[in-house]
Order: C-alpha cells, then sequence, then structure tokens
C-alpha cells in the first residue's frame, strides 16, 4: 500500500519562530499548541474569552494552559487577560466576506442585526459589528442581547424611532468585555439587574417630586449613588421622611447623610432600619450637614412615613 504525503494546503502564512516550535514540541500538549495558535492568530495578545470561545474550553482551562505556556517560556504573563485599547483592529472587506459565508454565527448576528436597526449595514457598520464579534470575545447571542437592549434603552429615553448608532453599540460592548459581561445568561443577569435600577429611578424621582422636571447633575448623583449602594426606594422613602422631618424641607447632603450611615451599618431594608436605626430624638441633627441656606432646623412634624409608602406605592401602581 503507497504511503500517502500530506501539505499544508492554506494560502496564508503563520509564522512561528523555531525556538517557540522547540518549546511546544517539548511540552507535548496538544492543547497548549492550539492556545499558542489561537494567540498567533489574533496578533499575539490572549483575551482568555475569545480563546475559550474559538477553543471550546472554559475560561478557566484557558488560563491554566495560560500558564503552562509562561512556564515553558513561550509566553508572557504580560500577554495575558487584559483587552487592548478601545479600537477594534482593522479588518479588509475580504476577511468579513469570507467568514460571512463560512460563519453561520456572524450571518445570523447580521441579519439580527439588520432587523433592529431597520436598515442594511453600511461597510463602516459591518466592520464595527465584525470587530466586535472577533475582537471582544462576545458571543453572538451575547451581542443580538446588548444590540437589543440599546434598542430599548433609547427607545424609552427618546421616543419610538430613535434607533442606536453602531458607534453607540461598539460603545457599549466595549464597556461590557471590561465587565466581563461576554455570554447570554450574564447579559440576561446584567440587562434585568439594569432593568430593576430604572424600575427604583423611577420610584425614587416620583418620592423626590421630580416628576415635572429632570434631576439636576448634583441630585442625579445622589440618586444614583443611593441606587448603587443597593438601596430601594422604600427604603429611600424613610431616609426622605427623617429629613424633610428633621429640616422642613428636602435637604440633599442631609439626606446623604442618612443613607450613607445606613449602608454602613448594613441597613437596607425598612425592617433593618426600624431594628437597627430606630429614631431618637437629636439622632439626626440639620445642623451637623449645611443645608446651603444657613436656617436653623424646621420642628419635627408628624412622622409621616406610612402615607409616603402608599403615595409611593400608589404612583407606581399608576
Amino acid at each position: 500500500m503507497d504511503e500517502k504525503t500530506y501539505r499544508l494546503g492554506g494560502a496564508g502564512a503563520l509564522s512561528v519562530p523555531v525556538s517557540d516550535a522547540d518549546k511546544l514540541l517539548a511540552l507535548g500538549s496538544g492543547d497548549c499548541a492550539l492556545l499558542y495558535l489561537q494567540v498567533l492568530r489574533r496578533g499575539g495578545t490572549l483575551h482568555p474569552a475569545l480563546a475559550a470561545r474559538e477553543l471550546g474550553r472554559s475560561e478557566a482551562e484557558i488560563r491554566d494552559l495560560a500558564e503552562q505556556l509562561r512556564r515553558a517560556g513561550i509566553i508572557d504573563a504580560e500577554s495575558a487577560p487584559l483587552p487592548g485599547p478601545e479600537e477594534l483592529p482593522e479588518y479588509t472587506a475580504a476577511d468579513i466576506s469570507r467568514r460571512s459565508r463560512e460563519d453561520s454565527a456572524f450571518r445570523s448576528l447580521l441579519g439580527e442585526t439588520q432587523r433592529v436597526l431597520g436598515h442594511a449595514l453600511s461597510s463602516a457598520d459591518l466592520k464595527t459589528l465584525f470587530g466586535i464579534y472577533d475582537h471582544l470575545g462576545l458571543t453572538p447571542e451575547c451581542i443580538m442581547l446588548l444590540i437589543n437592549y440599546e434598542a430599548d434603552s433609547l427607545r424609552r429615553r427618546c421616543g419610538e424611532g430613535r434607533l442606536p448608532t453602531m458607534r453607540s453599540i461598539e460603545r457599549e460592548a466595549f464597556r461590557w468585555a471590561r465587565l466581563e459581561i461576554l455570554t447570554a445568561p450574564q447579559a440576561e443577569e446584567y440587562i434585568a439587574a439594569e432593568e430593576r435600577r430604572a424600575e427604583e429611578a423611577e420610584k425614587l424621582r416620583e418620592l423626590m417630586q421630580l416628576r415635572d422636571r429632570a434631576p439636576s447633575p448634583t441630585e442625579r448623583r445622589y440618586m444614583e449613588s443611593w441606587l448603587q449602594m443597593g438601596f430601594r426606594a422604600e427604603v429611600l422613602a424613610l431616609a426622605y421622611d427623617r429629613t424633610v422631618t428633621s429640616t422642613g424641607k428636602l435637604a440633599w447632603a442631609y439626606m446623604d447623610k442618612i443613607v450613607r450611615s445606613w449602608a454602613e451599618k448594613g441597613l437596607f431594608t425598612p425592617e433593618a432600619v426600624e431594628k437597627g436605626d430606630a429614631r431618637k430624638t437629636g439622632n439626626y441633627n440639620a445642623r451637623t450637614v449645611r443645608s446651603g441656606t444657613g436656617a436653623a432646623p424646621a420642628k419635627k412634624g408628624p412622622d409621616n412615613t406610612e402615607a409616603l409608602l402608599k403615595a409611593l406605592t400608589d404612583n407606581t401602581k399608576r
């Protein structure tokens, strides 16, 4: 039986230094060799999420293989997991055309993107979408969720008819990559958390009686910081009540001090506040926080916490 001869048939070429080839052969690990080729194909920088997706491994397995390559003197620790600067690589039209034919996942992503945006992508938009898919390590399902999330968010803020640009989608994709939101389950968890925060922010605006105007930058920073601490509107209603009762008005710095004191004590529910920070006369003296007017604190009025919470619930139901 004649012995067959095999040759590499690819037109393109990747150059492997002889010293690296010798070290890889000495390791005797096919998985390490595959990771080396993937990193080499991606310009010499290891992105664990992208490598995991392309090689069908977990990120933990990729990191273990990277450590084997590092110990063998093949890669440097500096070449590991950090994404590069927020700029996508340049791709040729031929690269994108070839991958569009060969990669069914990218074809599906392209079709979904055009459906959501309502128009065919320009050449520049196509390169951006392909760069997000090829470079950042987000799965196709994750990118689809990102694009739909961006479209829904813009629609809520600006009304029907407004659609995100590929530039805004690219910025959000880089932000998700920094946050390591790379898979559909991670994206779904993130989107659900953001939607809960948006609902709480709307309740909080109702509570702070900001229905007829947008909050100022300072007011917005206060509210966002309280929500980021993990407080819900029902707890912030208690802080609002104590503030107005003690100062006779909404004093943002005063309320912020109350909220931060609860955060330090780990009091994040109405029940925890009532048990862990029972109000005592003089506990929150308005003179401890400047209101900006220099006015003396108003006398305490009746505790109207229950009425506030009822009003907040009624507003939410409308």
